[in-house]
């Protein structure tokens, strides 16, 4: 009977690109045929150096044992680098010797922090709660900056009052705004980076586009979606809105400056507002006639005005009728005067001495 014939088809790419790719194909291989028998067929009498060439798979380095046939890493049809060793010789300029040991280990001692990537940086802003920087979920918030949390960490950082100083501007609830953001269908308990998306146009939140947060509902729209549909309500519930009540998500520089001059504006504006209260609130406490806190009359005083635009103050005894007795027609206004005489518990009108 005629024995069944084994193929194994392997690739060889060469790290140098001048030269080509080639296929390698073995028909019944031995199973002790290794990578160093395939640096012998490779370049046959001895033409290149067994130590200055090795092989690599995906960007891993494979040792001169690795079996070929079989092996559970070369599997058929894959395709290994072959990499040459260049074996230095001097010099190239690089040492002198004229260097001390000093100036190699003071060149490698401050190590240069790893560069992160944008790319991550921006995606973490849209996905992580800027204050934990744990994955978004809900209840989530947002502040009038435009910057994300998750509610129960914001919360806990005020009860212990922990923020940091970038923070500040958050003092209470009144601070957060709560957001709805639309989840990914089919994404829940799915470990993926993005979660959220518009609930209008399908993009998703990941940075890559503009989105803004209505005060008025709390709903999460892109702005391709309130660009194209235009309208004066929220396009998911229908709740009026102005632009006032747009908050730009992790907004650019400018953006943000912009929401911080606003806050500030609507600060200021609530803060006159509660001194104008204030005012109006003493005003009527302190109205003639009426109790103090010490349990005094206010002695009645009105302000007349002269051709000259000059006023002065003058008492109710001003304008005492002309038959009425001034220290009786003050009394009526004014407390009565001090007196050097006790009272009796049970008649004010009988005091010690005096009866």
């Amino acid at each position: 009977m005629k024995s069944e014939t084994h193929i194994h088809q392997i690739f060889v790419r060469f790290g140098d690109s001048k030269i080509p790719t080639r296929s390698m194909i073995f028909r019944n291989p031995s199973p002790n045929f290794t990578l160093r028998h395939l640096k012998s067929f490779l370049f046959p009498g001895a033409s290149v150096p067994q130590e200055s060439l090795f092989f690599t798979l995906n960007g891993k380095l494979l040792s001169d044992a690795t079996p070929l046939f079989p092996s559970s890493r070369i599997v058929p049809v894959s395709t290994i680098t072959a990499n040459f060793r260049l074996c230095g010789g001097g010099g190239d300029g690089g040492a002198t010797g004229a260097e001390s040991r000093d100036c190699y280990l003071n060149m490698y001692a401050v190590k240069k922090p790893d560069k992160a990537d944008p790319n991550e940086l921006r995606l973490s802003k849209w996905v992580n709660c800027s204050l934990s920087n744990e994955p978004l979920r809900h209840p989530v918030v947002i502040d009038k900056l435009g910057n994300l949390f998750n509610k129960e960490a914001l919360v806990e950082g005020l009860l212990s009052k922990n923020l940091p100083k970038e923070l500040g501007y958050i003092k209470g609830l009144k601070d957060m705004i709560p957001v709805e953001l639309e989840q990914i269908p089919g994404v829940r308990g799915v470990d993926r980076a993005v979660n959220f998306q518009c609930p209008i146009s399908g993009l998703e939140f990941n940075g890559k586009y503009k989105f803004f947060a209505m005060r008025s509902c709390g709903h999460v729209l892109s702005a391709k979606s309130l660009k194209e549909v235009k309208s004066s309500a929220c396009l998911v519930c229908h709740k009026e809105f102005t632009e006032n009540d747009k908050i730009v998500i992790n907004g650019s520089e400018d953006e943000v400056t912009a929401l911080w001059e606003k806050m500030k504006e609507e600060k200021a504006k609530k803060d006159h507002g509660k001194k104008s209260k204030k005012v109006t609130n003493v005003n009527e406490e302190e109205k003639p006639g009426q109790l103090t806190e010490n349990g005094k009359k206010h002695r009645i005083e009105l302000v007349r005005g002269d051709g000259n635009g000059l006023s002065k103050k003058f008492k109710a005894t001003d304008t005492m009728p002309a038959n009425a007795t001034k220290a009786v027609y003050e009394s009526i206004f004014t407390s009565a005067k001090k007196s050097n005489f006790k009272e009796t518990y049970s008649c004010r009108s009988l005091p010690l001495g005096r009866n």
